[in-house]
């Protein structure tokens, strides 16, 4: 990336120009991915991976911590286990990739074709309850065997017809827990277990600031009995389902045959759950934080989190300077901050130092240090911070840096978790005429972005023929009814129903 800076902003256009061609051109600008020659499928770049293995290491520890395993299950499914959960199957029919002949040869005009057909399709992953129940149906025998707590870190294929790069791609990575119960309350316990486990690395490590929800049944999991969320706030005011948790009952436990003896010696049907985050998440870190410059990344999920500039203009400075950058990273290794040592790496390709700096800009490393001569002799760095104006420089001693460097990252993190929070809370609305949710989610003109969280009562049950047309024209849905929420008597605003609780409505993802 050569390209100089634009007089005003790096990233153009900006948010409030055109926030889905911003979203695009920080994804370029900081080099996380591109498109791919398939259609709808994308190619993760090296900083975009490694920002997803940092998100991959810390949930693997927070499941292992809570007593599950990493397995790996086929990719291929039958599709004769797909159509045992009759939801299941018509919820994701249409998103399946189907493969129907398993060799390649030559026809009349040279090209390859599929000559051999195979004797049952077979469904490429699209998620997998089904594959995984037809396997716990062999492990599963007695309430001894339980519970069975799984997960697998995979790649996914749902035929998506609109894409966007992290957000919704033909193929994504993710992660998908299974697990099997003896009892309805264990499986319950597990379903809402794993929504603290979201909620709590969306904010600990994001920075995202997350609601947590029951899904409306409209909005449920194909199969499941309750569908549960995160929901997050970007900065267009749409709502992004971050992960999601699913008490899928005994459902899929009767459609796979996973029964047990319990300790009675009855035969008695399991029950399960699944849960998951994917990619996506990349897509909702780059939107919580990033501005007009490119990508800002919360210290706990950066790949680098200090990034060294050396100066120097002759053999000897660049001799002296670089000594001095190795010794400082060597330095900032001992120090801790989150989990493990402080990440720093020093940046000496031969580039102009202006488009250097720039392209960590637009990379989003929270710390940036200058070195060169004059800083040698007088034993300071220069440092700017990501959360800062870019072209803010504070002198700081070099000592002084490296013992405090940790105490800035938390400041860092906390601030961008502080910031998103604020957002959010002012884009949140208790809204009790249907008026005035029309208005909420009507931009006066076309440079306005409308909306936000709107919470409303709604007769879930009721509602949503009465909110349907509403809810279509304005391009909104029902999020979720938000966890811990008093219990609050009104009435729906879509169908003068009695209601019991506000449910979350939003535009989104």
């Amino acid at each position: 990336m050569n390209e100089a800076r634009p007089t005003e902003n790096a990233i153009r256009p900006t948010r409030r120009e055109n926030y889905a061609e911003w979203y695009q051109q920080v994804i370029r600008a900081a080099d996380l991915a591109e498109v791919s020659p398939v259609r709808g499928c994308m190619v993760i770049k090296p900083w975009g991976y490694a920002i997803w293995e940092n998100m991959q290491r810390v949930l693997d520890g927070m499941f292992k911590a809570t007593g599950h395993q990493n397995a790996y299950f086929p990719l291929f499914i039958p599709l004769s286990y797909l159509e045992r959960e009759a939801a299941h199957v018509e919820g994701f029919a249409k998103e399946c990739a189907v493969v129907t002949h398993h060799r390649l040869e030559p026809g009349p005009d040279g090209r390859l074709v599929p000559a051999a057909p195979l004797e049952e399709p077979l469904v490429v992953r699209p998620t997998s309850e089904t594959i995984i129940g037809e396997t716990y149906s062999r492990w599963v025998q007695s309430y001894r065997d339980l519970p069975i707590l799984i997960n697998q870190w995979a790649n996914v294929v749902r035929w998506e017809m609109r894409t966007r790069l992290f957000l919704r791609t033909t193929e994504f990575l993710w992660q998908e827990g299974h697990t099997v119960h003896a009892t309805r309350e264990e499986a319950v316990a597990e379903t809402l277990r794993m929504l603290d486990v979201y909620a709590t690395f969306a904010e600990q490590f994001l920075a995202m600031p997350v609601i947590q929800g029951e899904k409306t049944p409209e909005e449920r999991f194909p199969g499941a009995v309750d569908t549960y969320a995160i929901e997050a706030m970007m900065q267009d005011h749409k709502a992004l389902q971050a992960g999601t948790s699913h008490f899928l009952g005994q459902n899929f436990a009767r459609g796979c045959n996973i029964k047990f003896l319990d300790a009675n010696g009855r035969e008695t049907l399991a029950w399960t759950t699944s849960w998951g985050v994917s990619t996506r998440l990349v897509g909702a870190l780059l939107m919580t934080h990033s501005d007009d410059d490119g990508l800002v990344l919360p210290p706990r999920i950066a790949p680098v989190q200090v990034v060294i500039l050396p100066i120097f203009r002759t053999d000897a400075e660049r001799a002296e300077v670089l000594a001095s950058c190795r010794a400082l990273v060597a330095a900032l290794a001992e120090q801790r901050f989150g989990d493990g040592p402080i990440q720093a790496e020093i940046d000496a390709r031969d580039v102009r130092g202006g488009e250097k700096l720039w392209q960590h800009v637009k990379r989003g490393v929270p710390i940036r240090l200058e070195i060169g001569p004059r800083d040698l002799a007088a034993g300071t760095v220069a440092m700017g911070r990501r959360d800062r104006p870019v072209r803010e420089k504070v002198a700081v001693a070099r000592d002084e840096f490296v013992a405090h460097v940790p105490e800035w990252l938390a400041e860092m993190q906390a601030g961008l978790l502080a910031r998103a929070r604020t957002f959010r809370e002012e884009r949140t609305r208790r809204i009790d005429r249907l008026e005035d949710f029309e208005a909420f989610f009507t931009a006066a003109d076309e440079r306005e972005i409308s909306g936000g969280f709107a919470l409303c009562h709604y007769a879930v049950e009721h509602g949503a023929a009465a909110a349907d047309a509403v809810l279509k024209r304005l391009k909104v849905t029902a999020r979720c009814l938000p966890l811990g929420a008093e219990p609050e008597a009104g009435t729906c605003l879509f169908s003068g129903r009695p209601s019991a609780r506000r449910v979350l409505f939003a535009r989104a993802y």
